[in-house]
Parts: structure tokens; sequence; C-alpha cells
């Protein structure tokens, strides 16, 4: 058994598969997902589990270069919004049309729903490496 990170086998043989600049998603319970990427659904119920706690998860066992969010957060979620500046104070972060970050979800190795039910609570954490 790990003794510690993350528990969810299939969210830790993912970021274990990561190469530098490989994507991933983490998104709310709304997001439509493509067919052939792999979801990883963590949704229980309404808002758990949270958007903050699978990102802080994810990005405690992960390095990230570069995170994806939609432009409508700033203005729908400003919530979520001022986390995502605050969790991502050293890495870029590039904002799109919400419809263009729907396209993007065609290139992330895998989606990881969380039950989160507010607007805009989506990212693609782009991989980084440690070296």
């Amino acid at each position: 058994m790990k003794r510690k990170g993350i528990l969810n086998s299939h969210i830790s043989k993912v970021l274990a598969d990561l190469g530098h600049t490989d994507l991933i998603a983490i998104a709310d319970a709304g997001l439509p997902i493509p067919d052939h990427v792999p979801r990883i659904d963590l949704a229980l119920t309404l808002g758990v589990p949270s958007y903050r706690d699978v990102v802080n998860a994810v990005t405690d066992d992960m390095v990230v270069e570069k995170v994806t969010i939609a432009s409508e957060m700033s203005t729908q979620n400003q919530d979520v919004m001022q986390y995502m500046q605050e969790r991502f104070t050293n890495t870029d972060i590039q904002e799109v049309s919400h419809e263009e970050f729907k396209h993007l979800t065609n290139n992330v190795k895998a989606v990881i729903r969380t039950g989160e039910v507010t607007p805009y609570a989506n990212c693609i954490l782009q991989a980084g490496v440690i070296f």
C-alpha cells in the first residue's frame, strides 16, 4: 500500500504515465467529456469531492508547467478564479473561451470528474519535469 500521495489507482497510473507536456483535465460534474478520452469519475454527490480538493491532491503529486482555464471563470466563478491564481502563483495560466476549452479536452490523457457544481470549475494541467 502507498504511504502517501494519490491513493486512487487510476489517477496514480495516469500521473505516473505522464511525460513532459502531456495534458490531463480536472472537471466539474457537468463538463462534457469526449467519448475517446478516459474518464476517472470521482463524483459521489453534489459538491463531493470538490474541485479544490481534487486539484490540491493532483497538483501535490504532479509537476505542472501550465494551466488552461475557461476565460468565463473570471466573471462567472470568481471564488474558483481566485483559488486558481493563488494555487498557481508561479505557473503560467492560459485563458481560452469555454468552447475552446471543451475542444482542448480532445487532447488530454484523462479527465478527472469531480462532484463540483459551480460554473467553469475546470482546468487542463500540462505536465512539467522535475529537473
